[in-house]
């Protein structure tokens, strides 16, 4: 009977490791936002969105990054968002206020909330429109490219969050000389 019973654990503990987790965990906000750890250059690695015109947009631009300025006591700042598109480098700065695990994009109506990555040197930003739909979402890293598994985990939010197929856009520094610089392993 012991060994009955001890047969029947392992299959359910082997069961329960298998299962995917569900999207409630795969896609849930930090509980806090660490400014410290927001500071800095981070690059553009994937980006999932819900409307396949933004997607294709998305697709035609060879590079991206963002920089927060060093963290600060106060919850105004600013960010600044850089894009090469042919050949050709725009750098945008936004005003934003940090709130508990996101900010507030006031420009656009948008607010952006982190969510969880197992990516330790990721920051993972989910954008909803006024109505709290999500719109988009973008992975950023420190590194220039991301282990599989760190890509399928974004895989798997996008479509927790009802997104089209992620696209990549892995970092390269002859892209958008400037934005970058070495700052990335």
């Amino acid at each position: 009977m012991f060994a009955v019973c001890a047969v029947a654990l392992l299959c359910l503990v082997s069961v329960s490791h298998s299962a995917p987790l569900a999207c409630e965990d795969v896609a849930r906000p930090l509980d806090q936002l660490d400014p410290l750890h927001l500071a800095g250059r981070w690059a553009l690695v994937a980006g999932g969105m819900t409307d396949a015109a933004y997607l294709e947009k998305f697709k035609t631009r060879d590079s991206a990054a963002i920089n927060y300025p060093n963290a600060s006591e106060t919850p105004i700042t600013s960010f600044t968002r850089s894009f090469n598109f042919n050949d050709s480098c725009q750098h945008l700065q936004s005003n934003i206020t940090l709130e508990g695990s996101g900010f507030i994009f006031h420009q656009y109506n948008i607010t952006v909330t982190f969510l969880y990555t197992s990516c330790p040197d990721c920051l993972l930003m989910r954008f909803d429109d006024e109505s709290k739909k999500p719109l988009r979402m973008y992975l950023f890293s420190r590194r220039r490219e991301l282990e599989q598994k760190e890509i399928e985990e974004f895989s798997a939010q996008a479509k927790c969050l009802n997104m089209l197929p992620p696209a990549s856009d892995m970092y390269s520094p002859e892209r958008c000389t400037g934005v970058m610089h070495d700052q990335l392993n």
